[in-house]
């Protein structure tokens, strides 16, 4: 993900987890820093951010999400939430979304990898693709 956020022009917000830092370091293979927001209390980050006029949208299956090919590429500051590959995102912060993405699949797998998923929105939200 960090790759992609560069890619588009985009900044990672992680959560203050003791495993991100290694994995961002082994991850990384970017020549310039990379542009990492550090986030203490994900909930009240993302309630921050919506707060202050910043469009939140998820990506996950929901009744009510847009289809990833009708998502209209961002027209102002943009955050994309990403939920845990088995259990996606956790209730709480599916009420902080302004939007949720789902991306069809045709297979038998119910998701697809994190970063894969949110380089496909990430890109079509950049207006790339």
């Amino acid at each position: 993900m960090l790759r992609t956020c560069d890619a588009v022009g985009a900044c990672l917000a992680v959560p203050r987890f003791s495993w991100v830092p290694e994995a961002l370091r082994r991850g990384n293979t970017l020549r310039q820093p990379a542009c990492v927001h550090w986030v203490n209390d994900p909930l009240g980050w993302l309630g921050r951010q919506r707060d202050a006029g910043t469009a939140v949208d998820g990506v996950e299956l929901d009744d009510e999400s847009i289809r990833l090919a009708d998502l209209p590429a961002a027209r102002g500051r943009t955050v994309v939430v990403l939920g845990h590959e088995q259990h996606g995102i956790p209730p709480e912060a599916l009420d902080l979304l302004d939007a949720v993405v789902e991306i069809p699949m045709v297979g038998t797998g119910s998701s697809l990898n994190v970063a894969v998923a949110g380089s496909l929105v990430l890109y079509k939200l950049a207006g790339l693709v």
